[in-house]
């Protein structure tokens, strides 16, 4: 790793035109006197000096899950703002496993590859039906990392598989989990992997009006043999652990509720679409996440740390609303009742710029489009609004929100894509990264 320079005491912002129409506003008040100014754009580097950092690890304490969120998908800066906080969180915190919004199944193969196995050029023939989502750079850090680590980082996955696209890769390991462990029960695994290849995507925007052209017979035939299997799974936990172990028994179970719940889940946003669908709905995926997070952290060493890499949707403590509807109880949610102050949501946003809005398409490969999109000016009441009042023009700002003010004049929406999520942000988040302008990464091509 690059040598490191003495610590420097932190910038505070200082007054720019572009605060006065901000000052009056008392969060951005507290903000200006609370915010660390990183650096200027420099900081962005991944290989930068990490210094700069150091007031992160007094925010974050002894959490033993530290979110490193990001409004928006495929977006350059938070690509690489997200990998030097990981190499801070590593090197500096001590932290000992990478969890990322993947699959839980599929990240196995992923984790034995970070750990040494297989050719340096083997990840994106592994990686390549997902979403490019920035995962690839961090993992080859990892593998590089791991290479002279005296205690290697590991690599876990968390979402049902294929990002709701498909049950099939966490049901096909099932398949050959029963060959050994309960045969009895494998029509069962066969009969879902069969109507499940009929509608299989590479997402679940793909997979859900897939799904919707099936017969309902189809459709409930699936779900009858994926809640059979289920319920046999756990009655028969006895006779599979003699059979297997008590390790194999407990991945391929995970595996099966993975594919349960993205049945669920692609039943829920086939009906959002549809324009019929229940509210919070969708939380089927975020109390998996939840759950997979919890399930990785509990079979870890008693000291080990998570960085957890998700959208800011996912990692918030407050429900996801538009308009007052609630679409969804998030992961953050389900994993502040968990632990407590030990889970610390870091949201990253921005000032301005660029974003990647989502269009669906069903035509296209992962069932939307990213369409370059010009971000306006932050919304007052916004804590884009605040960050871009309270600290230097072309300046990144990281602030922790514990112990901000609540009550009237608080920031009550942040940025989501081109739009805004509204929720209390000091509630939703314990702490803010923004950098000043984002921009969609080269190569997106979707």
């Amino acid at each position: 790793m690059p040598s490191q320079p003495q610590p420097q005491p932190s910038q505070r912002s200082q007054p720019s035109d572009r605060q006065s129409s901000a000052d009056r506003a008392p969060f951005t008040r507290w903000l200006r006197e609370h915010a660390t100014t990183l650096t200027t754009l420099t900081t962005l580097d991944p290989d930068a000096p990490l210094d700069d950092l150091e007031p992160l690890r007094d925010l974050i304490g002894d959490a033993r899950v530290v979110g490193v969120g990001e409004n928006s998908h495929f977006i350059h800066e938070f690509a690489l703002v997200r990998r030097r906080l990981l190499r801070f969180l590593v090197e500096r915190c001590g932290f000992t496993v990478l969890a990322f919004e993947y699959g839980f199944s599929e990240a196995f193969a992923l984790d034995t590859w970070v750990g040494g196995a297989g050719p340096d050029d083997d990840l994106e023939r592994l990686t390549g039906a997902a979403l490019p989502m920035g995962m690839q750079e961090p993992l080859h850090s990892l593998r590089l990392h791991n290479r002279t680590a005296a205690r290697p980082v590991r690599f876990a996955g968390i979402d049902i598989p294929a990002a709701g696209g498909s049950l099939l890769p966490a049901l096909h390991p099932v398949a050959d989990h029963l060959l050994e462990a309960d045969p009895e029960s494998l029509p069962l695994a066969e009969t879902a992997i069969g109507i499940a290849g009929r509608f299989a995507g590479e997402s679940g925007a793909a997979a859900a009006p897939a799904w919707a052209r099936l017969d309902a017979t189809e459709q409930d035939a699936l779900t009858a043999a994926l809640a059979r299997l289920l319920v046999r799974f756990r009655a028969t936990e006895p006779l599979q652990v003699a059979r297997t172990g008590r390790y194999a028994y407990e991945v391929a179970l995970r595996r099966l509720e993975a594919a349960s719940q993205a049945d669920y889940t692609i039943r829920a946003m086939a009906a959002l679409f549809a324009g019929t669908g229940l509210p919070a709905d969708t939380s089927s995926r975020e109390i998996y996440m939840a759950g997979s997070v919890l399930w990785h952290l509990e079979r870890a060493e008693p000291d080990a740390r998570v960085v957890l890499m998700a959208h800011n949707g996912h990692l918030q403590k407050e429900p996801v609303a538009f308009d007052g509807y609630p679409t969804a109880l998030p992961m953050g949610q389900f994993l502040h009742r968990a632990l407590g102050d030990d889970y610390f949501a870091l949201g990253v946003s921005c000032v301005g710029g660029r974003t990647a809005e989502m269009r669906l398409e069903e035509g296209a490969r992962f069932g939307f489009t990213v369409d370059d999109t010009e971000l306006e000016a932050p919304e007052p009441g916004s804590i884009e609004a605040a960050f871009a009042g309270a600290v230097p023009a072309g300046a990144i700002g990281l602030a922790g929100l514990r112990s901000a003010p609540r009550g009237d004049g608080m920031p009550d929406r942040t940025r989501i894509q081109s739009a805004y999520m509204h929720t209390q942000v000091s509630d939703a988040f314990d702490g803010m990264l923004c950098v000043p302008s984002s921009r969609v990464a080269d190569g997106i091509d979707i």
